[in-house]
This record gives C-alpha cells, structure tokens and sequence, in this order.
C-alpha cells in the first residue's frame, strides 16, 4: 500500500483542535470509506479493469495512512504503530480474494479466505484489548468478521452477476462499518468524550454525515454505470435510491412529513440530472450536458431555499446554493475524469467528495441546532446512538 502522508481530509477548524468527539465522527467516516473503496477495488479486479484497480489500490491506501494517523491522534503512537499492519495485510487479502474470483481459483480463494479469518481474529483481539475491558473479545471479534463478510459476500455476488444482492451488501458494508467506528470509539475513548458523543448535535452532525457521504459515494458509482453503460446500472440506481429515501426519512424525523416529501422530490431530481450529465459525458452530447447543468442549478437553488427555512436562516439561501453547487461540480467532475478514463483523477475527486460531506453535515447540523436534533431516536453506540435506524425501517 502507499506509503505517502494522507492529504488533509477534513477541514481547518477540525484540524485546528479537533476534540475527541471530532475524531470519532472521522474515524467512522474513515471505516466508512475504507469499506466503499475496498468493496470498489474487489469489484474492478473481478472485471478485469486493471488501470482502475491501480488508481482505486492508491486511493485505499491513502484511506489507510489516514486511519492510521487518526487511531494515533485519538489512542496513541503505539496503538497506531500495531494497528497498521494488520489493517494493511486485511486489505491485501482482500485484494487477493477478489483476485482468485476474478480467475475462479477456488483454491487461491481458499487461501485468501483462511488469512482474512486470522487477520479477523487479530483485527477483534487488538480493539478489544486496547478497550480495556469495555469491548469484549468475542464481540470485537464478531464485528470485524461481519465487516470482512460483507465485502466478500458483495464480491460473490458480483462476480456471480447478482447485482441486486451485491449491492444490497455494498450498502450493509457501508452502514454497519461506519457504525462500528462509533462504537469503537465508544468503546476505546474516555468517559467525559463517551458522554459528548451522546450529546444530540454530535448525534445529528455524525448521522447526517453517515446519510450524504454515502449519496457522494452511491452517484459515482451510478455515473460510473452510466459512463460503461454496465449491466449493473439498474441495481445501482436502486442502490442510491434507497439513499434518498433514508435521506427523506431523516428529514422527516428533523421536521415532518410534508417537508420530507419536498426534499425528496428535489433529492431525486438532483440525482437523475447528474446521471443525465454523464450519460451525456459519455456519449460526448455537449447540448445535454448544458442542458443537465441548466437543470442543476434550478434544483440547487430550490433546496438552498429549501435548506435555509429548515435552518430558521441561519444559514443564507446563497451560502447553501454555493455549497450545492460545488458538490455538484465535483461529481460533474468526477463523471468528466471517469469517461476520460483518467482513474486516478476520478478517485482523487470522489475521496475528496466524500469528505466534504460531513462538512457540510456539520454545517447543517449545527445550524438546524439541538432543539430539532433532540428529535432524533435514541440508541446505543452499535446503531449511531439511535441514528436514523427506527425512523428509516418504518418508511
């Protein structure tokens, strides 16, 4: 894996001091992406796309120099010197077992197998020994093999062209990752910064997060789809429908059902412009890329609008339309680099997307303030203290 210091993934005032409430929140986005790009990585190995592994195998190790340098920031040097390691040889087997499905070498795949189940049990006995008794071995254990059967699970069902189920457990690899970084860090962190991540703003800021770096991640695989005109297009527009719909159920926990059927109609219009911009990349149809722009820029003005009432205007109509706009143009960008076949730019793009992301959920959150994120269901840490969960299985 690359070796190279991660570039900055979070903005100023997180760097500046971030406390320790901040650092869970990038340590589940961090596990979050880990799983996106190594589920992304088993995929183009399984399809042969060799330029595309390469750039996606730099954008996974830069996801792991950067958990390595957080798990220093919130553990300590030495937590992150044993942590490394591991995470990297996990990352290689799964390489390798994507690999032998690629080549249908059951053997070969065997093999990779029995080193993913040693690195899961090494993986589950180093967290559960550096909780000092707050995370038992057998449950660390169990959460890192659901982690690890997640993503070979999604490889199976890809290589075998069930698309449907694959991307079903892309989404649960996701979910269930992300989740487990806050559930780490509850385990691993001190009391007084246990208790803060409690607190309702911290909730909201870390759900929120969890909801819109999935979408940033869930379009560039849709426009990816649409570039290659894949078989896996339509599985992958149900993927990132059910995005929405989670979206829209936050929404209406935060502020009721007409406002969430609002949102989602403008979400959902959102999502088919840019698959209609690259569609149109593709095909190289300058007229309807203008026009899929053209379409773009209304949707971001009506949800900044939109936006902006949630938040009682404390943060501007334009404020919010600007912060659209340029998620927009990164994923338009993205879409550009794909077709281009330029990998290693289009991963740059989506590793930076993804990143944004949560500040602009921190943004939102903090502007929509601790009265409307109190609204929020309450739970443990295994399930984002309550999170969305309740509210998006009853949609």
């Amino acid at each position: 894996m690359p070796a190279t210091a991660p570039a900055a993934v979070f903005p100023a005032r997180f760097q500046a001091a971030p406390s320790a409430a901040d650092l869970a929140i990038q340590f589940e986005a961090l596990l979050g992406q880990h799983s996106v790009l190594a589920a992304d990585l088993m995929r183009s190995r399984i399809r042969g796309d060799d330029d595309f592994v390469q750039a996606a195998n730099a954008a996974l190790g830069k996801n792991t120099a950067a958990m390595t340098t957080l798990v220093g920031q919130m553990f300590g040097k030495a937590t992150a010197d044993k942590f490394s390691p591991m995470w990297s040889e996990h990352v290689v087997a799964l390489f390798a077992y994507a690999g032998a499905l690629a080549a249908q070498d059951q053997a070969a795949k065997q093999d990779a197998h029995e080193e993913l189940v040693e690195y899961e049990q090494e993986l589950g006995d180093f967290f559960a020994g550096a909780s000092h008794g707050r995370l038992s071995q057998a449950a660390a254990r169990a959460a890192i093999v659901e982690h690890v059967g997640h993503l070979t699970g999604q490889a199976d069902a890809y290589a075998a062209k069930d698309y449907a189920t694959a991307d079903a457990m892309y989404r649960m690899g996701y979910q269930h990752t992300y989740d487990l970084g806050l559930a780490l860090a509850n385990a691993l962190l001190p009391p007084a910064d246990r208790a803060t991540l409690q607190q309702p703003l911290w909730r909201l800021r870390s759900q929120l997060g969890k909801l819109l770096a999935e979408h940033a991640a869930l379009v560039e695989d849709l426009t990816r789809a649409a570039v290659t005109r894949s078989p896996d297009f339509a599985a992958s527009g149900d993927m990132l429908n059910g995005n929405t719909k989670d979206l829209a159920a936050a929404i209406d926990t935060l502020f009721g059902a007409a406002a969430a059927k609002q949102f989602q109609q403008m979400w959902a219009d959102h999502v088919e412009q840019l698959v209609a911009y690259a569609s149109a990349t593709a095909a190289g149809d300058k007229a309807k890329q203008d026009q899929a722009k053209a379409a773009m820029a209304g949707i971001e003005q009506r949800m900044g609008t939109f936006l902006a009432g949630a938040t009682s205007k404390r943060i501007s109509t334009g404020a919010l339309t600007t912060a659209l706009q340029h998620h927009d143009m990164m994923l338009m960008k993205h879409a550009d680099a794909y077709a281009a076949k330029d990998y290693a730019t289009a991963h740059d793009v989506a590793y930076d997307t993804y990143q944004q992301m949560f500040d602009l959920a921190r943004t939102m959150a903090d502007a929509f303030g601790a009265t409307v994120a109190a609204r929020l269901p309450r739970g443990g840490a295994q399930t984002g203290f309550g999170g969305m969960a309740a509210v998006v299985e009853t949609r």
